[in-house]
């Protein structure tokens, strides 16, 4: 397993700067946030030219790509999946083998979003990368179960664990060791089970890192491990400690 950053650690700054501090702080590799509202790359600048936004994230040997986790705008099935296939095409040329999107609100039918899903996960193979879908409160995967069954129907589908919204969320810390084996990514920070503690400083909440580090290798898990410490506004905490501390925390385990 690798140690990760996300850009959206450090969304107070422009892409090139995030990149920049990462690379100071001593990550080799990175999630890069696409999300359409968000602070740094968009779909639609992605569609629009993909080789210049390739070059946009060459920094260097010291700092590559790992992988992407997108946010699409799109009313219809087939914007979405015109924005999708620029997106797995920036991640064919920057070797990146998962892309991240976000499941269908919570109360979508489970026939629907898996029909929706396998044509996305086609339109990702085509360009030989795994889609995977967030573990997300307020979307269908807020639940364990849920998160599996959607996996189940979709063959080659995986899931992005973030472990803050089973412990923060409707699942409230029970058991989510049956989302394992289909994990393909893995988003971390600190959380807790009370009322405004999705992001606490690093040792103040409940999630239990060995033991996710552990589940993870049983299943055979090698890829990256995502330091995503949301740079929220009036965050309570200076964010360049605390995603030091949850690097040198998860690479102590690994």
């Amino acid at each position: 397993m690798i140690v990760a950053c996300s850009t959206l650690c450090f969304g107070k700054y422009p892409l090139e700067r995030a990149l920049q501090t990462i690379a100071e702080l001593g990550f080799s590799k990175v999630d890069v946030a696409i999300h359409e509202a968000g602070p740094h790359l968009r779909p639609s600048e992605v569609a629009a030219d993909v080789h210049t936004t390739a070059a946009r994230l060459r920094l260097g040997p010291g700092l590559t790509p790992c992988a992407f986790t997108v946010a699409i705008d799109s009313p219809d099935l087939a914007g979405y999946a015109q924005h999708l296939a620029a997106v797995c095409r920036l991640a064919r040329l920057s070797s990146v083998p998962t892309v991240t999107v976000t499941a269908a609100s919570a109360g979508t039918g489970l026939d629907a979003e898996a029909r929706r899903l396998k044509e996305l996960t086609a339109v990702a193979a085509r360009d030989g990368v795994m889609l995977c879908v967030a573990t997300a409160t307020g979307t269908l995967t807020e639940t364990p179960d849920a998160a599996v069954e959607l996996c189940r129907r979709v063959p080659g589908l995986g899931l992005t664990l973030d472990p803050s919204h089973f412990v923060s969320g409707p699942n409230q810390g029970a058991t989510w060791d049956a989302v394992y084996p289909y994990v393909r990514h893995v988003h971390l920070r600190d959380s807790g089970c009370g009322p405004n503690q999705f992001q606490v400083r690093i040792g103040q909440g409940e999630i239990e890192y060995g033991r996710i580090v552990s589940m993870l290798a049983r299943h055979h898990y090698e890829r990256a491990l995502t330091v995503d410490i949301h740079d929220i506004p009036d965050a309570p905490f200076a964010m360049e400690p605390e995603v030091r501390k949850l690097k040198y925390l998860l690479e102590s385990l690994v």
